[in-house]
């Protein structure tokens, strides 16, 4: 068999898999005026929709004040600040990091592409083994990152560094375990059971993050 016959007959498989009538639409720019619901946002009337549905410039301004506790500060881009990402399960995220900038370990329900932008950072994860993978991502670099893993990155340049994260989502839910621990309302008593640090490095943590019940 020749091999044009081949491929229109892999061709017809592929649009097998495709229903026609699997899309309503190109697309669905979200309408922020009306309430969110469990399918979304509802639709922009397509009469009222232009380029500027599909464009986006937030990526170009740093994330906000790095002066905090970890030299750090990131952005998170979804659908109620890029309406044009309703229904395309995409979010984004960006992240500056000032010299000795630290994004702590989180986790997400998805995967991450983590791609350095200015600088340089040591970025990695650990897996359900406990095995840990790291490397120094430089401008252009990528690193792809598991779904649910523990990861972190940080800044190892001596000037401040910048980082765009890519989440197959249209919410990445991020979780930092730092604020998990220390910045929610659970008893210190119970953080000195559950974790190796001492009662007064847990109330001092807790202070620090702004946790209740001390």
């Amino acid at each position: 068999m020749s091999s044009l016959p081949v491929f229109f007959f892999v061709f017809s498989i592929l649009l097998s898999q495709f229903p026609t009538n699997s899309i309503a639409s190109d697309f669905c720019i979200a309408d922020l005026s009306q309430p969110d619901g469990p399918a979304g946002y509802p639709c922009k009337d397509p009469s009222k929709v232009t380029v500027d549905d599909f464009v986006y410039s937030g990526l170009a301004v740093p994330s906000g004040n790095t002066t905090n506790f970890y030299n750090s500060a990131i952005r998170s881009i979804n659908i109620e600040q890029f309406p044009g990402l309703n229904g395309m399960k995409i979010s984004m995220l960006r992240a500056d990091l000032d010299v000795s900038g630290v994004t702590p370990f989180h986790a997400h329900r998805v995967a991450e592409l983590l791609l350095g932008v200015e600088g340089s950072v040591v970025a990695g994860f650990i897996d359900s083994n406990n095995t840990a993978y790291y490397k120094t991502l430089n401008k252009g670099e990528v690193l792809i990152i598991p779904p649910a893993l523990l990861h972190f990155f940080y800044n190892v340049d001596s000037t401040p560094a910048v980082t765009y994260s890519f989440y197959p989502s249209d919410e990445h839910h991020v979780q930092i375990i730092d604020f998990a621990l220390f910045q929610s309302n659970l008893p210190s008593e119970m953080l000195d059971k559950v974790t190796p640090l001492d009662h007064a490095e847990v109330q001092k943590l807790k202070k620090l993050l702004g946790g209740t019940n001390l």
